[in-house]
């Protein structure tokens, strides 16, 4: 058996940078990988996506991709060639909370274990889902084939990206959506905006359609886009007294520790429960789940800085991350981004709030770049409720139209930072920039 420091199940997102930071930290890292080093969103999610987003066709997006993918993956090769880390190109499983296994026998044993396993496609339980024209979004990205007709189920993220950029290279793309407005994390006045732009431009939206039979749905190809889930099968969880949850998330506290995973209680939270790692000292045999496992929040980011969390917890480190404060984005074209609550939300919590809009219309660096669509919300306390002199708070914003995820960006940074709406009234932004968009909302 060899003894390690750490062992992380999965080099992905969340797998790699918990191993980098780690053994940058002194640790000795063990991490398993059965598949390509990267995870989904490397080798078949977030970056392969994003070439076919910023190719003219799918020619060119299909060689680029091909181009890009194996640079990047060599990036995270020499990431893990760090002499702190050992990459063992096997799966493992659990033998007990401090140990695990791999296929050929051997063991590794350390103090702890970080589960980073990513997520994989969730299909609808349909009785023809195994029609041939199916595929999920990593099949989709094998096509060699433009498809004529393109139907797409489920309008969330991968859905919405897919429909716009395959719509871009001349395929007919139909949307099935159960829900009556796409993206349910965005905005729903800003959703719909989108949806509505998308429409215009010749995608067919079915709203409000529930998918009983492949038979019924008119398409060449039709993508699978209903969501992911946790990937946890076959890692033997109940020897490390994890309750198996079939198709479900890893249960874990505020630092990412498995809450089942100790017959001793979870750390004390800090004071306030997303910001700051807990102060207590890092419990023995202590099994962590990061990433798209743990089903929090299933972005690469968030999957990075939970890594980041769980080695400081483990480390007995103190933190400032604000896990409540995730910024996501939408690459469709245009593309659209938030960051905090939405006012849906915000009305059903009760949380009294002002919205201030912008647009893109008014900008002058949008009218030169011919890229007018788009409209931000910026929502911020009342002055009642506000912070330093009575001023209001920064609580969230959403948008659309283009570069949006850049300018989502500056917001999150200043909701970390507790700004108030005053104090971005008097940042100084470039001219002309779109960033000018979200300090004409402020003013």
């Amino acid at each position: 058996m060899t003894q390690t420091d750490l062992i992380i199940i999965g080099a992905g997102p969340g797998g790699y940078r918990a191993a980098e930071y780690a053994a940058k930290q002194g640790l000795k890292v063990t991490i398993f990988e059965a598949g390509e080093v990267g995870g989904t969103c490397l080798n078949v999610g977030c970056i392969p996506t994003k070439t076919y987003v910023h190719a003219a066709s799918f020619e060119e997006a299909r060689q680029r991709m091909a181009q890009v993918i194996p640079q990047l993956r060599a990036g995270v090769e020499g990431i893990l060639s760090h002499p702190n880390i050992t990459l063992v190109r096997s799966r493992a499983q659990f033998v007990d909370t401090h140990t695990v296994c791999q296929l050929c026998g051997d063991s590794v044993a350390a103090k702890s274990i970080i589960i980073a396993t990513g997520s994989e496609t969730k299909w609808l339980p349909l009785p023809d889902i195994s029609d041939p024209r199916v595929v999920d979004s990593t099949g989709l990205l094998q096509l060699d084939t433009l498809p004529k007709r393109l139907a797409i189920i489920g309008a969330g993220v991968i859905g919405m990206e897919f429909a716009s950029v395959f719509h871009r290279f001349g395929s007919e793309v139909t949307v099935i959506e159960y829900l009556k407005e796409c993206l349910p994390a965005l905005d729903s006045d800003i959703a719909k905006r989108l949806r509505k732009l998308m429409e215009k431009q010749s995608i067919t939206f079915r709203m409000k359609t529930a998918v009983q039979s492949l038979a019924d749905i008119d398409a060449d190809v039709i993508l699978m886009a209903t969501g992911r889930r946790p990937n946890t099968a076959g890692l033997n969880l109940e020897a490390a007294g994890i309750p198996p949850a079939p198709n479900g998330p890893t249960p874990v506290d505020d630092n990412f520790q498995v809450v089942a995973a100790s017959p001793q209680p979870p750390a004390a939270p800090a004071s306030s429960p997303q910001v700051g790692c807990a102060a207590a000292s890092p419990q023995p045999s202590a099994v962590y789940a990061i990433g798209d496992c743990n089903g929090r929040q299933m972005l690469a980011h968030a999957a990075e800085m939970q890594a980041v969390r769980a080695v400081n917890h483990i480390l007995g480190k103190q933190d400032n991350i604000r896990f409540d404060v995730m910024p996501a984005a939408i690459f469709t074209t245009p593309e659209a981004a938030c960051v905090g609550p939405t006012e849906d939300q915000l009305k059903a919590q009760g949380i009294a709030y002002e919205c201030k809009k912008s647009f893109w219309r008014a900008n002058g660096k949008a009218a030169a770049m011919n890229e007018t669509e788009g409209m931000l919300k910026l929502f911020v306390s009342p002055p009642s409720q506000g912070g330093a002199g009575e001023e209001s708070l920064i609580l969230g914003c959403h948008a659309y139209g283009a570069h949006a995820a850049d300018i989502i960006q500056e917001v999150s940074v200043l909701i970390c930072r507790e700004t108030t709406l005053g104090q971005l009234r008097d940042m100084i932004h470039i001219h002309p920039t779109l960033s000018e968009i979200l300090k004409a909302a402020a003013g």
